[in-house]
C-alpha cells in the first residue's frame, strides 16, 4: 500500500484563504522539511472584526477543512487589518 501524496502547496493555502476568507495578507511556510506535510499561516482578513481568536481559528479551519486534512500539522495565526498593523508598529 503506497502513501499518498499531498497536493497543498503554501499557494495553495493563500489561494483558498484569499477566496473564501477574504484575506488581504496571507504569509506561509512549509516547516515540514520537504515533505510537504507541515504547514504555519498567517492570515489578514477583514472577516475576522469582532471575533475572538477561537472564533478566527474555527472559521479558517472550517475554510481549509479539505486541504487540513491532508496534512500532518497545521498552525494558523489570524488577524484583522487593524491586528496586523499593530502588530507591524511593534
Amino acid at each position: 500500500m503506497s502513501t499518498p501524496t499531498t497536493s497543498v502547496t503554501i499557494e495553495s493555502l493563500t489561494e483558498a484563504c484569499t477566496a473564501r476568507l477574504g484575506a488581504t495578507h496571507v504569509e506561509g511556510k512549509d516547516i515540514s522539511g520537504g515533505c510537504g506535510q507541515n504547514f504555519e499561516i498567517m492570515i489578514v482578513s477583514p472577516m475576522f472584526e469582532g471575533k475572538t481568536t477561537l472564533q478566527k481559528h474555527r472559521m479558517v479551519n472550517e475554510a481549509l477543512k479539505e486541504q487540513i486534512a491532508l496534512v500532518h500539522a497545521f498552525s494558523q495565526k489570524s488577524f484583522t487589518p487593524a491586528q496586523w498593523e499593530a502588530q507591524q508598529q511593534q
